[in-house]
């Protein structure tokens, strides 16, 4: 697409999200957050082309060194460095190590004491990124923050609106729905109209030093180690059976908090038939129920509830007809929410849903705008209780 760097357009205001934007660019300091990779860089590049006056800040989260004695935050930061260096860009690190192990790690192993299988990008977004990294940023004087999100911020009806990235396969608005979204009136985000492969390509016309960097993926305390051995380390488990919903038992497994809903991979299980599923769990008797088949009608539901919801939204009204989804990367299913009480939300879907785990996300959207969601807490009976099929 872009052939060169005169090819290659300049951000604007409007582009940004913030079409009131009266400052010129290079009155206009922005605080990018630097992960190390290639999105961060791209942006922080592209913002510093673009004429604006551009910091660049690496958050320190976790600290551990591998088994060579090197920190991987160490790794992650000179990566900034090379970036910043070889652009102009003045760049520092911050230290949130003891916020995130309090705010989110802590949270992260409570819930897996009890059973669940929590989300601590979301909490990380919340509690760090756009919690305390933003501060830190407002403190600095800076204008905005900038981040290297798959999502776009639009200013519309006088309110700044949290919107789905164009590039469907990388949008990140679920791991965002809980930040504050009064924020977001000074957070942009420079890649959320692009595609990964653009991004890509912008970083290599820059000539970035990560421009061919992987992506990361998993827990960043945990990264490429195997996550049960992790765990572990922290989480006392007994082993216990495997049973079928009738009482068989099937096999053994290392402790039912080590598994999820809806998981075939890593349960040990074979013999004659289809592959086995994690369907439920009973942690006061550590057992882990399990069925053959993806479309086991126990897998699937129609019906939750769920607590601690917060709105990016100002226009929410109830009941609610809009989409939701329960997990990351699945499509968006038509969906009614109405109140229960103060602090609950009873959450119909139009088609059952496969798979809903107790205690992750739920997130609402009204067609690309991400208008807030919940973590779930209870879970309507399942089609295999209903004695329906899965059409």
């Amino acid at each position: 697409m872009y052939k060169n760097l005169e090819t290659l357009p300049l951000l604007t205001a409007s582009d940004l999200g913030h079409p009131k934007w009266e400052k010129a660019p290079s009155d206009t300091t922005v605080l990018v957050g630097m992960s190390g990779g290639v999105d961060s860089s791209v942006t922080a590049v592209w913002l510093k082309h673009s004429g604006f006056n551009v910091i660049g800040m690496f958050m320190k989260n976790w600290e551990e060194k591998d088994e060579n004695g090197v920190c991987q935050s160490a790794k992650e930061y000179a990566d900034v460095i090379k970036v910043c260096e070889a652009h102009d860009i003045p760049y520092y690190s911050v230290d949130f190590v003891e916020e995130y192990r309090e705010n989110v790690f802590s949270h992260f192993l409570e819930e897996y004491k009890l059973g669940h299988t929590p989300n601590p990008d979301i909490l990380c977004n919340r509690e760090i990124k756009f919690k305390v990294f933003y501060q830190k940023a407002m403190q600095l004087g800076a204008d905005f923050l900038a981040t290297g999100h798959y999502c776009q911020n639009k200013f519309e009806n006088g309110q700044n609106r949290l919107v789905k990235g164009v590039d469907s396969g990388k949008d990140q608005t679920y791991f965002l729905y809980a930040i504050n979204g009064e924020v977001l009136s000074n957070v942009i985000f420079p890649l959320g109209h692009l595609q990964k492969s653009e991004v890509r390509q912008i970083a290599a016309l820059f000539n970035l030093a990560t421009k061919n960097k992987k992506d990361s993926t998993g827990i960043c305390f945990i990264g490429e180690r195997n996550f049960r051995n992790f765990l572990s380390q922290y989480i006392e488990s007994s082993k216990g059976e495997f049973q079928t919903l009738d009482g068989n038992s099937v096999g053994e497994h290392i402790g039912a908090v080590f598994y999820t809903t809806g998981q075939r991979k890593g349960l040990g299980l074979g013999g004659p038939g289809g592959p086995w599923f994690v369907v439920d769990k009973d942690l006061e008797k550590n057992i882990v129920f399990v069925e053959r088949g993806t479309d086991h009608p126990a897998l699937f539901r129609d019906e939750l509830f769920c607590v601690e919801n917060t709105w990016i939204s100002q226009d929410v009204e109830f009941p609610l007809k809009c989409c939701a989804k329960i997990r990351y990367r699945q499509s968006d299913t038509e969906c009614l929410v109405e109140v229960v009480s103060e602090d609950k939300l009873r959450v119909r879907f139009t088609r059952p849903q496969r798979a809903i785990t107790l205690r992750q996300s739920i997130v609402f959207y009204r067609g690309d705008e991400c208008l807030g969601g919940g973590i779930i807490s209870e879970v309507g009976p399942s089609y295999h209780e209903l004695g329906l099929k899965v059409d």
